[in-house]
């Protein structure tokens, strides 16, 4: 087995790691996929709707892999963690620290209401820059970066939001 480092260096990406196992759902499927490839009906099965959730999440911020094994029923895709080990090289103002762990901390009611907020703004299919966004939501862009990186439904490409694509 090849061992994979994820360097974080970015503050923003502490949500992200933060919220991969926030939930017992997804902190036993993330155990699971650190041991064994798991495919997708495998892990309906075992977890449920929230399981499938949490794979797309996993998915979403790159921690996860897939490849194609044959299976009982003909090729299924299967699902393992791309790493193997996380290393954590940051260095935040403490502003910075106060708004990720605000966005980390946030119940979903209140990261719904953000979403819904950036969703309304998107209205170009590539997406709404951070900085218009940070300013119409009046947040800073490290807060925002956070939310993002913890959404489902959002994700950063270059220097805007957008939807997540199969949502």
């Amino acid at each position: 087995m090849v061992s994979r480092i994820k360097v974080v260096n970015d503050v923003g990406e502490l949500v992200s790691i933060f919220h991969a196992a926030d939930t017992e759902v997804k902190r036993r499927l993330l155990l699971d996929l650190s041991a064994n490839w798991i495919t997708m009906p495998h892990i309906e099965e075992k977890y449920g709707i929230e399981g499938k959730r949490a794979l797309l999440y996993l998915d979403k911020i790159k921690l996860i892999e897939s490849q194609w094994m044959t299976g009982d029923n003909g090729p299924e895709k299967a699902y393992h963690t791309y790493y193997t080990n996380v290393q954590i090289n940051l260095l935040g103002s403490m502003g910075d620290l106060a708004d990720i762990i605000y966005a980390t901390t946030l119940t979903d009611e209140q990261l719904t209401v953000y979403e819904d907020k950036i969703r309304d703004m998107i209205k170009d299919p590539e997406g709404v820059f951070l900085g218009d966004a940070a300013d119409a939501l009046d947040v800073s862009q490290t807060l925002l970066r956070g939310i993002v990186k913890r959404s489902n439904i959002l994700q950063i490409k270059g220097f805007k939001i957008a939807i997540v694509s199969g949502v």
